[in-house]
């Protein structure tokens, strides 16, 4: 520990009194080996500078610590007490190290991070599993949020990091966006749907069929996509019924109101309940990654993003590589 360090004890009568730990760790190896020839030996200093040492702290103190005799050195009354604080005061000091150096490598202190729930439900679970196994003592806060509000989030600094979709759109120069997968673009649809049997569909087997969908307002980038999407079928997509989660998206889907246009990684929220058909020929992939703000990245949120670029690629997805 440094010699640096300053106990500082403010007293009653508004005197200041000033104590480097190295004074305390000294005390005490006298204190214990109840010797100053052995103590200089266990500490490795010149006898006579440990003895100034500790001269030093008395008259800092006002106080006699020890009864110093041709034998060796007895703790005094006030030295039998001082003991006890004096090894509190370094046990505190090493602790605040200790946390202080768990905070600047990660291991501690707190994340919190933006995702979209339908594109990253394969992802987030296993980020976090593995995050939580290296860095249990990190609180990870999740928020779900659209990615217009995770890109004010990083902006402002509410959030650390953010797992969501590319954007279309020139991202905000601040913005670093490092892919992790790509997800191919599928129609779901209820199990009992006159489509559901089919391996594969294109867009003119979907452009008479009534779409459920994500809402314009929270997802504006989603509503842009499907027009690309049906365009060379000189179609416009039909929306039966727009939602906010993918939670009701799937629920509307799996009642029979309509075909939903989403990224594969929603048979992982969906499971049996729906029939997710990839689309051919394929669309342009859905790809996910983390976004940023490397000037707001702190030692815990950089250990996240190096383990996302570490994390295996799960077979649902193609691998960017």
């Amino acid at each position: 520990m440094p010699n640096t360090l300053i106990f500082a004890q403010e007293c009653l009568s508004g005197i200041t009194l000033r104590v480097e730990l190295r004074h305390l760790r000294y005390f005490l190896a006298v204190a214990e080996a109840r010797n100053f020839t052995k103590a200089s030996q266990q500490l490795r200093v010149a006898q006579p500078a440990l003895g100034r040492q500790v001269n030093d702290l008395e008259e800092e103190l006002g106080v006699k610590l020890l009864d110093r005799s041709p034998r060796g050195a007895l703790l005094t009354a006030a030295g039998e007490a001082f003991v006890v604080e004096a090894k509190a005061v370094l046990q505190r000091a090493e602790e605040a190290v200790q946390v202080a150096k768990a905070f600047a490598e990660g291991e501690r202190g707190e994340l919190h991070l933006g995702y979209a729930p339908s594109p990253t439900v394969e992802l987030l679970p296993r980020i976090l599993h593995a995050y939580q196994s290296e860095a249990p003592g990190v609180r990870v806060a999740l928020h779900d949020m659209t990615t217009g509000e995770m890109l004010r989030g990083l902006e402002s600094g509410k959030l650390h990091v953010a797992l969501m979709v590319k954007s279309r759109g020139k991202p905000p120069r601040s913005l670093t966006f490092e892919e992790l997968c790509r997800y191919p673009v599928c129609a779901a649809m209820a199990k009992t749907h006159k489509l559901a049997r089919s391996k594969t569909l294109n867009i003119e087997a979907l452009a008479n069929q009534p779409l459920v969908i994500y809402s314009r307002g929270d997802y504006p980038e989603y509503h842009d996509m499907l027009v690309e999407l049906f365009k060379p079928a000189g179609a416009v997509p039909i929306v039966a019924e727009e939602h906010d989660s993918a939670t009701s998206l799937i629920a509307a889907v799996e009642a029979g109101r309509g075909v939903a246009i989403v990224p594969s990684s929603l048979a992982c929220l969906a499971g049996p309940r729906l029939r997710v058909i990839e689309l051919q020929p394929a669309p342009e992939p859905l790809v996910v990654g983390v976004a940023y703000v490397q000037r707001r990245l702190s030692p815990a949120s950089e250990r996240m993003v190096k383990m996302l670029r570490a994390l295996p690629k799960s077979p649902r997805s193609q691998s960017v590589r």
